[in-house]
């Protein structure tokens, strides 16, 4: 079977279609700037080749029926019919408290993912009109919904609430619901492999760190704790959001300034984070540029960034009593050479030692500490599109 994934934004869509025979790759790209001018679709070849089409994409049907076309076209198609498309999987951002696992989709499916458009208006509204897209253009195709909320549902209250009147939760859903969930639901368990032990008998920290990042603390194979919160903008120093932030902070400055809830939300979702701080940018490359060139901002910045993620492991080894194992992933955590150094010396006294011929690598599945560390500290790239495709195929076969 054939299973293409589909990672809908308000203005992009991401795809890859999946040989469930062997989960291959067998097509990959996304589509950029939908409803603007120079919209286009990029597509990544076999090769790693990629090729940009250009193209007029006003509204995501007309996005997703120029994927589907180019998948069966005969320049850089990779399918002879649609008709070898046996399922859609979808990522989903936010489920709320309705969806712990993924689903087959259905109109009362869709009916509850509209109502987390509230606590998710970025994102759950794109992933909609990508559902909505391949209903008009595949309607018999079965679609699968897949929530990056859902592997968090296994947290315990006391860590999922806020100290808030009681009633914001009953009337609102005000409560920590995490993200990420899937990336760190695929390297909790993919990690347990590559090393040969149970994932139930770990406790591993997950570090999906990136443009955005979260940290997650699991416990026998679930989520017992995740750093992001009602929404992703908690927890850690990310590229363009704030993370953790008193409060009464955020009132003093809306005062100060003027700002409208709308200003403040731009402010701390898009300006801040390590751009914000650093004022050069949220690209850790142009980082690392900046403080070669001594730019003191730029340095502060990193150390920050750093520190909170040091301090999110420091804290969820106490929420675990004790750690086993700790993964890093996402574009930075994969790729980061100094970054998993120096946050791996702030845990020393955790017992860990990284290797630093091991740690000089990038993008792979390796283990980075060294032989006589107390924790295994690993790095797995993340693949969020195999573990959707895996769940669609697993949904759909059981129909």
């Amino acid at each position: 079977m054939k299973v293409l994934v589909l990672n809908c934004g308000s203005s992009s869509i991401k795809y890859k279609l999946f040989n469930t025979a062997d989960h291959s790759v067998e097509a990959q790209g996304g589509i950029e700037k939908i409803g603007l001018k120079g919209s286009f679709l990029k597509i990544t070849l076999p090769s790693g080749e990629k090729v940009v089409l250009e193209k007029d994409i006003p509204e995501h049907t007309a996005g997703i029926d120029f994927i589907l076309n180019t998948l069966v076209g005969e320049e850089y198609g990779c399918i002879k019919s649609l008709d070898e498309i046996g399922a859609v999987g979808h990522r989903i951002v936010h489920g709320g408290e309705k969806f712990n696992s993924s689903v087959l989709i259905t109109e009362e499916v869709k009916d509850k993912i509209k109502e987390c458009f509230d606590i998710a208006p970025l994102h759950n509204p794109a992933n909609m009109k990508g559902i909505e897209a391949v209903d008009a253009i595949l309607p018999n195709v079965p679609q699968v919904g897949v929530f990056d909320t859902a592997f968090h549902q296994t947290i315990p209250s006391y860590a999922y609430m806020y100290a808030l009147p009681y009633n914001l939760y009953k009337n609102y859903g005000v409560r920590r619901y995490g993200f990420h969930g899937t990336s760190h639901r695929y390297v909790s368990q993919r990690v347990c492999d590559f090393l040969g032990v149970d994932v139930k008998e770990q406790r591993i920290i997950t570090c999906h760190i990136g443009n955005g990042g979260s940290i997650t603390a699991v416990k026998g194979g679930k989520s017992i704790d995740t750093s992001m919160g009602l929404t992703p903008v908690e927890g850690l120093v990310m590229g363009t959001r704030v993370g953790d932030i008193d409060a009464g902070a955020l009132i003093y400055i809306m005062e100060k300034e003027g700002l409208t809830p709308e200003q403040l939300s731009n402010l701390i979702n898009k300006k801040s984070g390590v751009m914000g701080v650093s004022e050069v940018s949220s690209d850790m490359r142009e980082i690392d540029a900046a403080i070669s060139e001594g730019n003191e901002q730029a340095k502060l910045a990193l150390d920050m960034y750093h520190y909170r993620i040091a301090k999110y492991i420091g804290a969820y080894t106490a929420a675990l009593n004790g750690v086993d194992i700790i993964v890093f992933t996402g574009g930075v955590g994969e790729n980061q050479i100094k970054t998993r150094k120096n946050i791996c010396e702030r845990l020393t006294y955790l017992g860990i030692k990284v290797d630093d011929e091991k740690n000089n690598c990038r993008g792979e599945e390796v283990v980075i500490s060294s032989a006589d560390s107390a924790v295994k500290v690993v790095v797995i790239p993340t693949d969020e599109e195999l573990m959707i495709a895996k769940d669609t195929e697993e949904i759909v076969a059981a129909l």
